[in-house]
């Protein structure tokens, strides 16, 4: 039986840490801020923000919230970055994807201050990553290392595999493993005799979206199962991209879905606002 990786548990360890040092900087009157911008009325993004400005309370991060309808234009919306890059009180700027079809992602993005990308989006903070020089980390993959740290997994000289190659979770995620000297995978749609690979893998991070997809004759014995998928099923459960139920009388470590990954993004997005401060001051 698999030890339950407990990601609310780290969570809220990480975030005592960095409400302590939050703490030490509003002594020395440095207020850490964030702002998120959120274009339309997307009902999951709703519900991010809102998770995004409690999290920030809870840690003593001034947060401020920028709605905007979804009929803003793009030149509108790179005005307001414009507005908050020259902001002193706002060290963090998100602004929550997706963005309604006429406005351009990648744009908006670039738009944003480096020092000021707490998503870690742009090209020059991905680069940084890439280098092994990082000036702030991604948020999801950076859980990721975060669980594996606390849990005392070792990293260096594992096989590592990763399922799916997003900008987001699979791409950077290979630099940070490497960064510990692991030997990395990346496999993805194309990935020709995917179960061979995995197999092999004593750590495997399945980050692909799709419910139960890795099954327990995908798994080497005593592997690593990190989960970052989360999906809802028809009973509206909700799941991870890992036969949880199959997997974890093989695996040695588990993250469960919910309750792994999931609580380690947004607590890794107050850090990087915590560095963007720093930096700043």
């Amino acid at each position: 039986m698999a030890i339950i990786i407990d990601g609310k548990k780290v969570s809220t360890e990480v975030r005592n840490e960095i409400k302590e040092e939050v703490e030490c900087l509003k002594a020395e009157g440095i207020n850490p801020g964030l702002a998120v911008i959120i274009v339309g009325d997307n009902p999951a993004s709703q519900v991010y923000v809102r998770n995004k400005g409690r999290a920030c309370e809870e840690v003593g991060i001034k947060s401020e919230i920028i709605a905007l309808p979804a009929e803003t234009t793009e030149e509108e919306l790179l005005s307001k970055i414009d507005e908050l890059n020259e902001r002193k009180d706002m060290n963090g700027i998100l602004v929550q994807l997706p963005l309604p079809k006429h406005i351009n992602e990648k744009s908006v993005i670039d738009r944003i201050s480096v020092e000021k990308d707490v998503d870690c989006f742009s090209n020059e903070n991905v680069g940084k990553v890439v280098i092994g020089s990082p000036r702030f980390l991604p948020c999801t993959p950076a859980g990721v290392m975060e669980l594996l740290k606390r849990y005392n997994i070792e990293v260096a000289g594992k096989n590592c595999c990763i399922l799916g190659r997003s900008n987001i979770v699979g791409k950077p995620l290979f630099s940070l493993l490497l960064a510990e000297n692991g030997t990395v995978t990346v496999c993805h749609s194309k990935t020709e005799n995917l179960s061979e690979i995995t197999k092999n893998a004593d750590i495997l991070v399945a980050a692909i979206g799709k419910p139960k997809f890795v099954t327990a004759d995908m798994v080497k014995d005593g592997a690593v199962i990190i989960d970052v998928g989360i999906n809802r099923m028809e009973n509206g459960k909700l799941c991870g991209d890992v036969d949880y139920d199959a997997v974890v009388d093989k695996a040695s470590y588990i993250t469960p879905v919910p309750g792994g990954c999931g609580p380690m993004t947004i607590t890794m997005l107050l850090k990087n606002t915590l560095t963007a401060s720093k930096i700043q001051k």
